[in-house]
């Protein structure tokens, strides 16, 4: 579904966001992706959206070369990649029905048929009651919860989801884990960008790890059961897999290669 093969990006100051990584991912996935801020996670999403372009190398999303991907067909691509960005991007004079609705909006769709959509999304994500609240009526799982909704209205074959429980408590950080657990269980692939290893040590998913615009770790040969149950967002009911096969696939596929000129606060929003 994707394929990221030696890809680079070279920004203009001459730092490198990525370099020569490749990667895989396959059609149903849930992987976690991790490292430090500045790692080159955010520019890998940024690529896969099309939002720039690789200096060297090939990608290829749902079948589409990203290089030689008409402009007429970039809303295509982007219909079928919903992202729940890391500052969520929701605008606060609008309720949380119009911000769902918005992408409808700009993809011409009749409002009463709009409507309809945007009330099923919130319903599947918990939101329904609070369809004519502003986000500033809202918690923080909330708020996210709209961000994912927004993400979800276009039926994305892929959700890509920057840091989405970065400033929520633990125990709301584990509904929305479990909410995007329910959509990838639906056969949405999902990729997350995460800072928080009790996700990491406590679900059993694939995960990649990158520091200074490299993958150095994939434990994706780890993963023995495809859809295990989701993990309940409490002590103690959580999947059940050893914190020392995840640090250990980690270190088995570690390797030093550092790449030239790495980027170093190139974007302020790049983790």
């Amino acid at each position: 579904m994707i394929k990221l093969d030696k890809v680079s990006k070279k920004f203009g100051t001459g730092a490198f966001g990525i370099s020569s990584i490749s990667l895989g991912v396959d059609r149903g996935e849930f992987i976690f992706l991790v490292g430090p801020t500045g790692a080159g996670k955010t520019t890998v999403f940024r690529l896969i959206t099309r939002e720039i372009l690789p200096t060297e190398g090939t990608i290829i999303v749902n079948g589409w070369d990203i290089l030689k991907l008409p402009k007429n067909k970039i809303p295509t691509l982007r219909k079928k990649v919903g992202v729940v960005f890391q500052d969520l991007k929701l605008l606060l004079d609008r309720t949380v029905l119009e911000n769902v609705m918005l992408p409808l909006e700009v993809s011409g769709f009749k409002t009463e048929e709009a409507i309809k959509k945007v009330e099923d999304v919130l319903n599947q994500v918990g939101l329904i009651s609070h369809k004519n609240k502003f986000p500033v009526q809202l918690s923080g799982g909330e708020v996210q919860r709209t961000a994912i909704a927004r993400a979800l209205i276009l039926s994305p074959e892929i959700i890509l989801a920057d840091e989405a429980t970065g400033n929520l408590d633990m125990a709301t950080s584990w509904e929305i884990i479990n909410l995007l657990l329910d959509i990838n269980k639906k056969g949405t692939t999902v990729i997350m960008a995460t800072h928080n290893p009790d996700f990491v040590k406590n679900l059993q998913k694939r995960v990649v790890k990158m520091d200074k615009g490299q993958i150095i770790a994939d434990t994706k040969h780890l993963i023995k059961h495809k859809n295990p149950p989701s993990p309940k967002a409490t002590e103690g009911h959580r999947e059940e897999v050893k914190k020392d096969d995840i640090e250990e696939a980690i270190k088995a596929n570690t390797h030093s290669s550092p790449s030239p000129k790495t980027m170093e606060g190139q974007e302020k929003k790049e983790k």
